[in-house]
């Protein structure tokens, strides 16, 4: 079966994809216990910022959604999707149209520092009780070196 790939984006002021975006977040939340914002929050913040979304086939598979100063608000990529580069390719994106990128990520969340360190994002400080819930975060910021090589040669490659 072939795939087809398609990028598209809602930027600040539309929402036309918030509700897919919501529920492949729950997906995940429910799937992972990880992206646990609230409706209200995630809706505003998605119509605040950029948000890039790749679809497979007219689905929505990843989404990442970003403020104007290059802070990830939210990244997700369908557990069935995961290894294809989507996640990589929007942070490629961000990258593209930002001096700095940077995001938080829960301590617990291993996959998710794995993929940001091999990205090349650099832990600038780890924040106690910064979730709703009580959950640690780390501040991340990508580093300007690594993160244009690397994210180069894994789109061109």
């Amino acid at each position: 079966m072939s795939i087809n790939v398609r990028k598209r984006t809602d930027p600040p002021g539309h929402a036309d994809h918030v509700t897919a975006a919501w529920e492949l977040k729950e997906r995940i939340r429910r799937e992972e216990g990880v992206l646990r914002q609230r409706r209200g929050f995630f809706t505003d913040a998605y119509r605040r910022s950029m948000t890039h979304l790749l679809f497979e086939n007219g689905r929505l598979v990843a989404f990442a959604s970003v403020r104007r100063d290059g802070y990830v608000l939210f990244l997700a990529v369908d557990s069935d999707c995961r290894g294809r580069g989507y996640a990589a390719s929007l942070i490629a994106d961000v990258a593209d149209e930002h001096r700095t990128v940077t995001c938080h990520a829960r301590v617990t969340n291993e996959s998710a520092l794995g993929f940001y360190d091999h990205l090349g994002f650099e832990v600038k400080r780890r924040i106690d009780s910064y979730y709703e819930d009580g959950g640690d975060a780390v501040y991340l910021v990508l580093g300007e070196d690594s993160l244009r090589e690397r994210l180069s040669a894994f789109v061109r490659g």
